[in-house]
């Protein structure tokens, strides 16, 4: 570790330092990984297995064997990393006199971090405060403590002197976590109806050289398959291998686009060898409203059932079809095929677990001027938590928004909280704030009852008072009943209330609310040079009650924009030596504002059972079902030449070799 004055001498001085390695074999492929006389990525192991399991239910063998149609494809789903705009960074300031460490870190879990600082520094907890600033974005790249966090922290402490480090682009590529490289093998069974009767295969997941959360991507991916379908019988072997590459975690998705895109090329390809339109193949298999909630014989990983809680997702995709004029898309493709055009649609289901718990911490606080604070181990990286969360203690107050304070992600402000993963937030931390803001407002109408002498139902809140209803002059402050509820020595509290006009709130829940997606596009191929141009593209979107609609709207065009991506343009690559060869953007492509359409966005508000507020996630739900609609929709526009399509990303050269393979 190189420590200077600044970056320049620091960068100048690292240029000094010169290592010796002694190069090892390397493994860079999770399928090759396994062959018996691969090199071993840890040499303390001995196998480059990390772990094997199986999620399965109903007897799959026996309605294999007596199904009337078996269909086995082949999937590989490429590795790609998480971008945000603002990359990882740490500062951290030891304070001597008082012995207490303060990092501002740009992470997603502030609690975390500063419990693993502690334990690592031998330092007390409540000596360690870990502040998140704004985060510009997240999206799993910093859902785990990295080394220079803990670095930046113990130097800072040695050298008495407060201490940053902030990596650039390059830096991000190389060490950043990654996400997927996974291959499947997949069977479905139908009835010749399409019905379908099973599912089975095997995946295999590259897990890279490190386990920091553990194999929450794999088995989010082998658990969500089914999606919102009915599947009576369900069998899906994981073997989780290491390889010499960056590890991975859940990226925006967290292994729910991975299932997503399985599913939905199955369907596809049930729908073309029995001659159906792959949109009844899917309406004849989903989940109906009558059903729901709707238990599958599956567990998540916090050992809770699968239970998709609420929704109509044949209603949600026959609206969207409706507005991508499906209908009439045929006449427009033969039409446009005479003129040499070749245009394809496509379309998917989505759903994905949010709100993961056990809890998110929120307290509601008055204070004596007035000025409510919400105070929540919930952590804003660009999602708009804290505005939403204003919007819930408002409500519930029925004061303007203006006059809320919120902070989140400041261990010093609250001693338990999570993070931010798992489009959880407004589950969690919403429906604390919800249920600590209703306890304030029962606890203020109490005082108010007292020293109004009037009773609680007579009473309401307006504007930061609490009134006689009917009689607005009749009034008492939220201000002079915080002051009233701090107390004055020698003198009772006014009624029989706690002290202090605040309330803290642990919203636990086990249960996942599952949102749900349905997504159509149209696009454009040009088999000259393999580019993709989206046309059109339509999504309707199931979250519950919506909070804030231009929050939701804005998560809903990141998250498409996120699975465009990864469907056709985001691609990790190494060598055979598992060096990265991908370390910039001139590489690593994103998609940007020219190749994205305006995207039509539609709600279907089915309220979720499970929380006070009826709220589901939505951060990562618009991605999930975004590649496999892409590339349903390119295999669509290709149908002239036969191919198939079995891979994402799905590149202009990669498109232009299959179409050329598909001609001879």
């Amino acid at each position: 570790m190189v420590v200077a004055s600044s970056r320049y001498l620091a960068e100048d001085a690292a240029e000094l330092v010169s290592i010796e390695y002694e190069v090892l074999p390397a493994v860079a492929d999770c399928a090759t990984s396994l062959v018996s006389d691969a090199p071993r990525v840890r040499l303390e192991s001995e196998s480059n297995v990390l772990t094997r399991f199986r999620l399965a239910y109903g007897d799959v063998d026996q309605i294999f064997a007596k199904a009337p149609h078996v269909f086995r494809e082949d999937l590989r789903q490429h590795r790609g990393a998480a971008h945000p705009m603002e990359g990882r960074g740490a500062l951290a300031r030891y304070d001597d006199p008082t012995e207490t460490l303060t990092v501002w870190s740009s992470s997603q879990m502030p609690h975390d971090l500063a419990l693993t600082v502690a334990q690592m520094l031998d330092l007390d907890e409540k000596s360690v405060r870990v502040i998140t600033p704004d985060v510009g974005g997240g999206f799993g790249a910093k859902f785990l403590v990295y080394p220079e966090e803990i670095a930046v922290a113990a130097a800072a402490m040695l050298l008495k002197r407060p201490l940053k480090w902030v990596e650039d682009r390059r830096e991000h590529f190389l060490s950043a976590i990654q996400e997927r490289d996974q291959f499947w093998s997949v069977e479905i069974a139908t009835d010749r109806d399409g019905t379908i009767m099973g599912v089975r295969g095997t995946l295999i997941h590259d897990q890279g050289a490190y386990t920091p959360q553990g194999v929450n991507c794999p088995y989010n991916s082998a658990s969500s398959v089914t999606g919102p379908y009915i599947v009576p019988a369900y069998c899906l072997d994981v073997i989780v291998t290491q390889t010499n590459k960056v590890y991975t975690i859940p990226v925006r998705g967290a292994g729910y686009p991975q299932a997503a895109f399985t599913m939905e090329r199955m369907l596809d390809r049930v729908a073309r060898e029995l001659t159906l339109d792959r949109a009844e193949v899917r309406r004849r298999n989903l989940v109906v409203p009558e059903k729901m909630p709707y238990a599958k014989p599956l567990k998540v990983r916090a050992n809770a059932p699968v239970v998709l809680d609420s929704g109509d997702y044949p209603l949600c995709q026959q609206k969207v079809l409706a507005a991508i004029d499906y209908d009439g898309f045929r006449r427009r493709q033969a039409e446009a095929l005479d003129h040499g055009r070749y245009l394809g649609v496509g379309f998917a289901h989505g759903v994905k677990g949010t709100g993961r718990g056990p809890f998110e911490s929120a307290t509601v606080r008055v204070s004596p001027s007035g000025r409510v604070s919400v105070l929540s181990g919930a952590m804003d990286m660009g999602q708009g938590v804290k505005t939403a969360l204003a919007q819930i203690c408002a409500e519930q107050l029925r004061i303007p928004i203006d006059s809320i304070d919120v902070v989140t992600g400041d261990t010093g402000a609250v001693s338990l909280g999570l993070g931010a993963f798992a489009s959880r937030l407004t589950v969690t931390a919403g429906s604390s704030v919800y249920l600590a803001a209703k306890a304030v407002k029962e606890r203020a109408l109490e005082v108010a009852a007292d020293v109004l002498e009037a009773a609680k139902e007579d009473l309401e809140l307006n504007d930061g008072d609490v009134h006689v209803k009917g009689v607005p002059e009749l009034k008492i402050s939220f201000a002079q009943i915080a002051r009233a509820l701090r107390g004055v020595p020698g003198y009772s509290l006014p009624s029989d209330v706690e002290a202090g006009l605040e309330a803290t709130k642990h919203f636990r829940i086990d249960s996942l609310a599952y949102a749900h997606s349905f997504q159509a596009c149209e696009v454009e191929v040009d088999i000259a040079t393999g580019e993709v141009t989206i046309l059109r593209y339509v999504a309707i979107q199931d979250s519950g009650r919506l909070i804030n609609p231009m929050i939701v709207d804005g998560q809903m065009h990141g998250g498409i924009v996120h699975g465009i991506g990864n469907a056709l343009f985001e691609l990790m690559g190494y060598d055979d030596r598992g060096q990265p060869i991908t370390t910039t953007f001139a590489d690593y492509l994103l998609p940007t504002s020219t190749e994205i359409p305006n995207l039509e966005i539609m709600y279907h508000e089915s309220p979720s059972p499970l929380n006070p507020l009826g709220a589901k996630g939505v951060g990562e739900g618009g991605t999930v079902p975004v590649t496999a609609a892409v590339i349903s929709a390119v295999e669509d526009a290709l149908s002239p030449f036969g191919v198939k399509i079995s891979e994402t990303p799905i590149t202009p050269e990669r498109i232009l070799e299959i179409v050329e393979q598909a001609q001879h």
